[in-house]
């Protein structure tokens, strides 16, 4: 039989933990904010354990559609889940794919006008310090290597504007890549707007983030201006239409 070969897919923005809650019911049919409250207090007591398994299934899934190299977003640190990227690199070599993990991070709990429950959030000095040692335990910057390290704000909703000045610095004094989320629905540019006084981009402009070394996931409710912004800056985005379309 004739066989075709071709290069690994890549995928720029996952959440691998969400894999075991992809049919809860009562997160289904809800916009993005009210699905995020109804999944937050789940995923705040996820174990090391299920973690794991999320993501040696879901790399597992994905290397069956022919995707070898994974980017995931985790941003998930409850107290029973500190050592998330540790657990994740593991897993990763156990299947054998590809990785570039990223360090999220939550710090503006609702206590402070964030939308995550206290629970969820870290102080930005535990986040820094740990971004710091995952970048010099696990980033391997060599051609071709397995793993790589890139730091992750989860949003601007769920983090500190300092928070996001810092993480950038950080990540260029190592060489590492940033990435958040960001104009993912009009409820986040409202709140960008009520919480900033201004819109994504230019909030992203502020806390030095618009940089070719930035890549950015959904990024729909731009205008046509701030796309040839980001564009002039070599910021990159990748969005999911069919996840955006729920949405």
């Amino acid at each position: 039989s004739e066989s075709v070969l071709l290069p690994g897919l890549i995928n720029t923005h996952h959440h691998l933990y969400q894999t075991l809650t992809r049919a809860f019911p009562p997160a289904l049919n809800k916009r993005l904010f009210p699905w995020l409250q109804t999944l937050y207090p789940v995923w705040a007591r996820l174990q090391p354990e299920m973690l794991s398994a999320a993501t040696e299934l879901g790399l597992s899934e994905l290397l069956l559609s022919g995707c070898t190299t994974v980017s995931d977003h985790h941003y998930l640190f409850p107290e029973a889940l500190t050592e998330a990227i540790d657990i994740q690199v593991q897993a990763a070599s156990k299947v054998g794919t590809r990785v570039t993990l990223t360090r999220g991070s939550m710090s503006l709990g609702q206590d402070d006008g964030g939308l995550p429950p206290q629970s969820t959030v870290q102080s930005d000095d535990a986040i820094l310090k740990d971004s710091e040692r995952l970048i010099r335990q696990y980033h391997d910057a060599s051609e071709g290597s397995m793993v790589n390290i890139a730091l992750a704000p989860c949003s601007p909703f769920s983090v500190t504007t300092d928070l996001m000045k810092q993480t950038a610095s950080l990540a260029r004094d190592h060489g590492v890549r940033l990435h958040t989320h960001l104009a993912e629905t009009e409820d986040e540019n409202n709140f960008c707007l009520k919480t900033f006084g201004m819109r994504p981009v230019d909030y992203l402009e502020s806390v030095n983030w618009m940089s070719n070394d930035v890549w950015l996931a959904h990024g729909i409710h731009f205008n046509d201006d701030e796309l040839h912004r980001l564009g002039r800056a070599g910021v990159s985005v990748c969005h999911c239409p069919s996840s955006n379309m729920v949405l």
